[in-house]
């Protein structure tokens, strides 16, 4: 019989399998530093954090802040984008907060972007193409051969609807078609490039993050899906497993779709997933934003904001 009024049972576990498993404890929450066997001291510093659940520690060496697609197509006032809007406001959090505690912390960044070839875009499937939009012809022309844009195409949008023509219908011909002249906020007329192309300015990181990018420690992957771990064998993954990265902090746009998507692949191929609410934004709406933090706490891993991250590296 229980003594009536006594401290209850503290309790650890073990989880996952021999090659990848957590620890748990009820009085110190999660232990994410994969040790080599569960006895092992771990070697290394590590780093606790408070996230909306529970406890968790993880080990700096082995974790990756990994922030997707924070570029001009997306964020840049010279496209139309709003500087107010949830993707300019996690890239202030971003900037004040999570990536100063990532580098203190030694955590490694990774700016995930979308980076496309030409093989890419011949082979790039219609579902994914009509994501950005494409072309539409009058129903008496011909159409050509290359799949590409012709004269007399207009841009659409995902449904078919002509853009509403703000000097901005060409990108909205789709993945790879040339988005046109821009005016930056300095006056410079310069070109666009094509549509999240490779090298392309449109497809660069938005200015005030890409003066954080450390080309000496920092890794810049393409991408050419929403998710950058779609299959077993893209860049992202290839760069996971040669790092021996396993804990992954999530931030950029659109959390709903390109964030979300690569955590949800992160979350199937056994890496620890952590999402970083206020450093990731979408237009999708409160509602879609709230849904995916709501997910990221109970199913796919664990949920923080920026400064959350940045208190536990003030206390390593």
């Amino acid at each position: 019989m229980a003594t009536p009024n006594a401290p209850p049972t503290a309790r650890k576990s073990l989880i996952g399998s021999p090659s990848n498993f957590w620890l748990h404890h009820t009085t110190y929450g999660f232990n994410l530093t994969h040790p080599f066997t569960p006895t092992t001291p771990v070697s290394t510093p590590t780093l606790t954090i408070q996230t909306t659940t529970t406890p968790i520690m993880i080990d700096p060496s082995k974790s990756a802040l990994v922030i997707v697609d924070m570029q001009n197509f997306f964020l840049s006032p010279s496209l139309g984008r709003i500087p107010s809007g949830p993707g300019h406001i996690a890239s202030d959090n971003l900037i004040n907060h999570a990536i100063p505690a990532a580098r203190k912390a030694g955590i490694r960044i990774i700016w995930l972007n979308w980076g496309l070839t030409g093989e890419d875009l011949r082979t790039m499937p219609p579902a994914v193409r009509r994501c950005f939009g494409f072309y539409a012809i009058p129903e008496d022309s011909a159409f050509p051969p290359d799949f590409d844009a012709s004269a007399g195409s207009v841009g659409v949008d995902r449904f078919g609807v002509p853009r509403d023509g703000h000097g901005r219908e060409a990108m909205y011909h789709g993945l790879g078609a040339p988005c046109g002249t821009v005016t930056l906020d300095s006056g410079e007329a310069i070109d666009a490039g094509d549509l999240l192309v490779r090298d392309a300015w449109n497809a660069d990181i938005y200015p005030p993050l890409k003066a954080l990018y450390d080309p000496a420690s920092d890794a810049w992957i393409h991408k050419n899906r929403m998710s950058g771990l779609w299959g077993s064998n893209t860049p992202l993954q290839k760069y996971l497993e040669e790092e021996g990265l396993r804990t992954l902090l999530f931030a950029g746009v659109n959390t709903d779709q390109c964030v979300g998507g690569t955590l949800t692949d992160a979350f199937s191929n056994g890496y620890d997933c952590v999402l970083l609410s206020d450093g990731c934004g979408t237009s999708s709406g409160e509602g879609a934003q709230k849904a995916w933090e709501f997910n990221a706490e109970r199913t796919f891993g664990f949920c923080v904001k920026c400064e959350g991250l940045a208190e536990g590296v003030g206390r390593m």
